[in-house]
């Protein structure tokens, strides 16, 4: 099976370890690549990121595009890098205001920025902007973690007829309960969500399992590797009339999550 697959993620190893998803988000990419598939993976360009260390350059046809959110356009610059040894290209979305800071999502008192909504909002819609642009159309993309939220629905509405996400089938991959706290008032005003989302969804204020639930209901398919303590998500996902796959990842099973992800591949292209 030759697979085109688009990864999308907040946090991998080496450039941002912060949880067990950057070694998820590492190995499924190189165990895929090195079957035969074809692989790309966006995530953030964080401060802390290095990058003359990890040989990052500006793919400059890519950028120059502005992100709105909220009342405000914000320049994207996309660059790229090589993941070490594996050979696969990293597609990294910067932005001055949002990244360029040395720190991931919290400040030296360990407190949540006050603008991670909006940094979040930036990475959902810049995704989307960079992916159509790209001109490369994957057969799956797969997304891991919480910032990746509303990528699913931006894909199945107001970009629905985009070729790159007509054909695709978009993959939800929880993982854990990263923050307890709201993420930020007026998520989906900032967020310029202009199709009615069920009642049952937060966008008012709302925390990690609120923003999980956004994800997997616009998904094709769930990858539930962990919910943590979210017994609600967990509940929810239970009633979801669609291909999900309970499975989590460890270092201990890494060889039974891959093989298992592989295979519910197969299963939602057929």
């Amino acid at each position: 099976m030759s697979l085109k697959i688009l990864y999308v993620t907040h946090e991998m190893d080496p450039y941002a370890s912060l949880t067990d998803i950057s070694k998820m988000a590492r190995q499924l990419p190189e165990h895929m690549q090195d079957e035969g598939m074809e692989v790309r993976v966006f995530m953030p360009r964080y401060g802390k990121i290095n990058e003359r260390k990890h040989r990052l350059h500006e793919v400059i046809r890519l950028s120059g595009i502005n992100i709105p959110v909220a009342d405000e356009d914000n320049p994207m610059i996309i660059k790229v890098a090589s993941l070490p040894i594996a050979k696969i290209q990293i597609y990294f979305l910067d932005n001055e205001d949002f990244f360029h800071r040395k720190a991931y999502l919290h400040d030296e008192n360990q407190e949540f920025f006050s603008d991670n909504d909006h940094r979040t909002l930036f990475f959902n819609k810049g995704v989307i902007e960079i992916a159509t642009k790209l001109g490369w159309e994957p057969d799956i993309i797969h997304i891991m973690g919480w910032m990746g939220n509303l990528i699913p629905y931006y894909a199945r509405t107001q970009y629905k007829n985009e070729p790159v996400f007509k054909n695709a089938k978009i993959v939800f991959n929880t993982y854990g309960n990263d923050f307890t706290n709201p993420i930020g008032e007026k998520y989906a005003q900032n967020g310029h969500i202009d199709s009615e989302m069920p009642d049952f969804l937060n966008l008012n204020n709302p925390n990690c399992q609120d923003l999980y639930k956004i994800g997997v209901t616009y998904a094709d398919a769930v990858i539930n590797s962990s919910n943590g303590n979210m017994q609600e998500l967990t509940d929810y996902i239970k009633t979801l009339e669609k291909p999900v796959l309970h499975c989590a990842f460890t270092e201990e099973n890494e060889s039974e999550y891959i093989e298992s992800t592989k295979n519910f591949y197969k299963e939602i292209l057929q």
